[in-house]
């Protein structure tokens, strides 16, 4: 019988990951809104709440909500491709408030 090659790290760690995967949309979209939007763009704006399928995303000025919002259509498909198959991700809406990432 011959010797198994060892398999990589990540394998491993993606396995055991996995069944902690965020059970809310929020906390989905929590998870990868800096890989779908940037560090930058994060560091000015987090997703704070949720309802039914909409997320709320607080910015830090009016400017960076407004931005955002011509831009909801490219970072709402990005998430989408980001985001486990389960989550249902309807659209997003951006206002002025505290974004603490």
């Amino acid at each position: 019988m011959g010797r198994l090659s060892p398999r990589p790290l990540s394998a491993a760690l993606e396995a055991a990951i996995e069944p902690l995967a965020p059970a809310t949309l929020l906390a989905a979209v929590q998870a990868c809104w800096p890989a779908a939007v940037g560090e930058r763009v994060a560091a000015q704006a987090a997703p704070v709440s949720e309802r039914d399928g909409v997320v709320t995303v607080a910015c830090r000025s009016a400017t960076w909500a407004q931005e955002l919002d011509l831009l909801a259509d490219e970072v709402s498909a990005k998430l989408r491709e980001l985001l486990p198959g389960g989550a249902d991700l309807r659209g997003l809406r951006f206002s002025v408030g505290e974004a603490d990432s």
